[in-house]
């Protein structure tokens, strides 16, 4: 049996199986293949790709999603349930299939969708499956890249032109850092053409999509690498509880003027309240600070988070 025939007797398991609804032993006195086979090929088919498992999150924990909806005047809030002895990467797959499903489900054609950089945002392109059913859709970087180091598959580029290929859409890099080294060197890039042609995109992004740091967060390595040690320490003398796109704020949502405005280069915050969806993609204790402020300062109109992240929000915003 050559490759594609043998991929087309994966496929008619897996259709009988899956949609049919067969016993591995009804399968196998169909097709004349023992069930211990059977069993093997049902195996492969998932780690090849022929079949692909996931949940809907939208049946979600409905009374922590309206209690922050309600709290936190939101548009909407997802909540994903994990265990809490769950690794940090499963809890990150899991709300970044969410996030994807939920993307897909308020795409419309010509959308302009901004993305921010990191492991959250990646996640959720990583779990985008491929669709051409909207028009025209335009994937934009709302930040520059790192000065410091971090893994490529979290710099915004990489989650742009992954999102736009799977998207059937366009996207545009930014070959600017997000901090330069001095005032001059942002006034200089900001009259640009290049620039100013981003800079305009951002006025027009109607789905906003960020990862949201936090000031506890900054022992995990894409933080540090994205700005440096002694800039967070310099972010807790100035009061930072978090930032979204390189853009800081307090704990009550107040934007605050760090060592590093002057020299920021990505979308201002009042950008983000003008998209029809605004959505912050985060979890976790660390987190809980950024989360907050965020959402005090309704910089977002849309969470996805865990709801071991959700109690803790709400407990938090009580205390």
């Amino acid at each position: 049996m050559n490759n594609q025939e043998l991929k087309k007797k994966y496929i008619q398991i897996a259709q009988l199986y899956y949609e049919q609804n067969m016993t591995q032993n009804e399968i196998a006195q169909k097709t004349g293949i023992n069930r211990t086979s059977i069993s093997r090929i049902l195996k492969k088919i998932r780690e090849d790709g022929i079949v692909k498992i996931t949940i809907n999150y939208d049946l979600k924990d409905l009374s922590l999603a309206e209690q922050l909806e309600k709290r936190f005047h939101l548009k909407k809030a997802i909540v994903v349930p994990v265990e809490q002895d769950q690794s940090a990467q499963v809890k990150l797959t899991a709300i970044g299939q969410a996030t994807a499903q939920f993307l897909n489900s308020i795409l419309e054609d010509n959308d302009v969708i901004g993305f921010s950089w990191g492991s959250s945002l990646a996640s959720v392109v990583e779990a985008l499956e491929p669709t051409a059913t909207r028009k025209n859709i335009f994937c934009v970087p709302m930040v520059g890249g790192p000065a410091g180091k971090l893994e490529s598959r979290y710099h915004v580029n990489t989650i742009c032109f992954q999102a736009a290929e799977k998207l059937k859409g366009r996207s545009l890099m930014i070959d600017v850092p997000a901090i330069v080294e001095k005032p001059s060197m942002k006034e200089d890039f900001v009259q640009t053409l290049y620039y100013k042609e981003i800079a305009n995109m951002w006025k027009h992004i109607s789905i906003a999509l960020f990862g949201i740091g936090s000031i506890n967060s900054t022992g995990q390595s894409t933080w540090n690498a994205f700005y440096s040690e002694s800039a967070v320490e310099k972010f807790k003398a100035e009061k930072v509880a978090g930032d979204i796109c390189s853009r800081f704020y307090d704990i009550h949502g107040q934007i605050v003027q760090t060592h590093l405005t002057d020299r920021t280069l990505s979308v201002p915050l009042e950008f983000l309240k003008t998209a029809r969806y605004s959505i912050g993609v985060a979890e976790s204790k660390d987190k809980l600070p950024g989360i907050l402020g965020a959402l005090n300062g309704g910089h977002l109109n849309t969470l996805i988070t865990t709801d071991e992240t959700a109690l803790g929000l709400l407990a938090a915003d009580q205390s």
